[in-house]
This record gives structure tokens, C-alpha cells and sequence, in this order.
């Protein structure tokens, strides 16, 4: 990927998992440089990771800051329960016009226009856990202050760790997070309910966990490449009367898997709709 030099610079405040893979994606696909990146992390270890790993320039507080940042993009990339505490710490660092990117689950646009300024462009995303290895995907919603090139932006800063999509209106935001963000959980307990239901039927658990590890991760590669949708492909591998059929009766009976995902993404939409009213 060719290196994009008109994004300027970016104070990335927050360096865990999801901000680490940012870093890491950003430099290694050459979406940034090194000096683009000024980083505030209040932990010393992990600053200091950043700072002998990437060269960054690194800060524990927005305080020690003391050179002027221009119109660098603001990204926020901390746990919702410290946005609180940590967002009006930024209000004097952020000039009119200057775009705010937030990343943290359950915390609406209009919590930062209170915070900063109701003017203060917004983009709120939220990538999910794949994003690490450069195969998540995230969904971005901006207020009416963010132009179309803080937009463009924004979008070149999230392909580097994988597919982005643009919504309009934010209150679908919960429902993106109840599929999307918590849905690599969810897989991953598909994963574990495998693994045991292998060794239940007399597998060893190295060879019953490595089959069912492969066998969702290639069912996915498949479902993302084919031209066919999941129903299709999973009709494809069902023979009537065969050993899938009558998996598969056990799984779309009444209470089935189905009925569990639709109950528990539910309750995910629930719980975010519900933080996003306290944040």
C-alpha cells in the first residue's frame, strides 16, 4: 500500500488490544509514519513498548503535551467506563473543526458534543476483535460537522485493519454492536461447544479442538469468498436423511440455535442501548 501523506498527524489516546493493532497496521501498511503518530498512554510499560518498538512519540497525560498538534485527528480508543474521565481532559487540545474518532462501545456521538462542543466533528466506530489480524470490520457514523475528506480520512485509518461500512443513522449503532462487536464471542463459544461435544463422542481434545478451530474458520473463508448465501451453502452440505440433516434438526428445532442467537443478540442491543443512556 502506498504511503498516505495527507492525513496528517494523529493523537491516538489509548494504546490497548484495538489502538496496538491500529499502530501496528498503520506502520507496517505504510498508512502512517512513525512521527504522524503522537500516542498518550498512561501506562509506563506499555508506552514504552510504543515508544522503543515504533519510535513514537509518547505522553502519559494530554498535559505533557507541549507542541502543538495542528489539526491532527483526535482518536479515542479507551474503555467506555473511563471516557468520563479522560475525554474533558482533551477539550482545550481540540481546535474548531478538528476531527474527534472514537472507537469505544456504547458511547454515542452526542457524549463527545457535550464534552468538547456540540460543532466538534464526530465519527463514532466500532471495529471488532478480528480487526487485530487485519480481517475486522468496522461501521462508522459521523455528525453533520465531519466533511466528506475527514470521512475519507477516517476511512483510510480503518481499512488497515480490515472492511469498513458506513451507516447514517447512529441508533442502529447497538444493533452493529450486538452482531458484529460482541459476535466474535460469540463464535468463539461456538468453538468451545464444539470442542467439548468432540470429546463427549470419545475425541481427543487436541484433535477435537483443532477440528472444530478449522472447520468454523474455513466455513467463514468460504461463506465471505463463495457467490452463494449461508443458506445456500449449508443446504449444499446437507444430504437428506445423511449426518448433517440430522444435526441440523437438533439445531433449528423450537429453542434451538437459532432462538438462542436471536434471544442473545437481543440482550447485547439491550445492554448497549442502555450504556449508551449512561455514557
Amino acid at each position: 500500500m502506498a504511503k498516505n501523506t495527507d492525513l496528517g498527524r494523529i493523537l491516538l489516546v489509548g494504546a490497548g488490544k484495538m489502538g496496538g493493532a491500529l499502530i501496528q497496521s498503520w506502520l507496517e501498511k505504510g498508512t502512517r509514519n512513525p512521527s504522524d503518530i503522537v500516542l498518550v498512554e498512561p501506562r509506563v510499560s506499555r508506552a514504552k513498548y510504543f515508544r522503543d518498538q515504533y519510535n513514537l512519540y509518547t505522553f502519559e497525560t494530554p498535559e505533557a503535551i507541549n507542541a502543538g498538534l495542528g489539526d491532527a485527528i483526535v482518536l479515542f480508543a479507551i474503555k467506555p467506563q473511563v471516557m468520563e474521565e479522560v475525554v474533558p481532559l482533551y477539550k482545550t487540545l481540540i481546535q474548531p473543526g478538528q476531527l474527534v474518532l472514537s472507537i469505544a462501545a456504547g458511547t454515542p456521538i452526542n457524549f463527545f458534543e457535550r464534552q468538547l462542543g456540540e460543532r466538534v466533528p464526530v465519527v463514532r466506530a466500532m471495529p471488532n476483535t478480528p480487526a487485530a489480524i487485519g480481517h475486522g470490520i468496522t461501521v462508522l457514523c459521523a455528525n453533520d460537522h465531519v466533511t466528506d475528506m475527514q470521512r475519507a480520512d477516517c476511512k483510510v485509518l480503518l481499512d488497515a485493519v480490515g472492511e469498513t461500512v458506513w451507516i447514517d443513522d447512529e441508533t442502529l449503532m447497538d444493533a452493529v454492536t450486538a452482531i458484529s462487536g460482541s459476535g466474535p464471542a460469540y463464535v468463539f463459544l461456538l468453538i468451545e461447544a464444539m470442542t467439548e461435544a468432540g470429546i463427549d463422542i470419545g475425541l481427543p481434545r487436541d484433535l477435537s479442538a483443532q477440528l472444530a478451530v478449522s472447520t468454523v474458520s474455513g466455513a467463514g473463508i468460504l461463506a465471505k469468498s463463495a457467490d452463494e448465501p449461508p443458506p445456500t451453502l449449508r443446504k449444499n452440505v446437507t444430504s437428506p436423511g445423511g449426518t448433517t440433516a440430522a444435526a441440523l434438526d437438533v439445531l433449528t428445532a423450537k429453542g434451538g440455535l437459532k432462538s438462542l442467537l436471536s434471544k442473545a443478540i437481543k440482550a447485547a442491543k439491550k445492554r448497549g442501548e442502555v450504556l449508551a443512556k449512561t455514557g
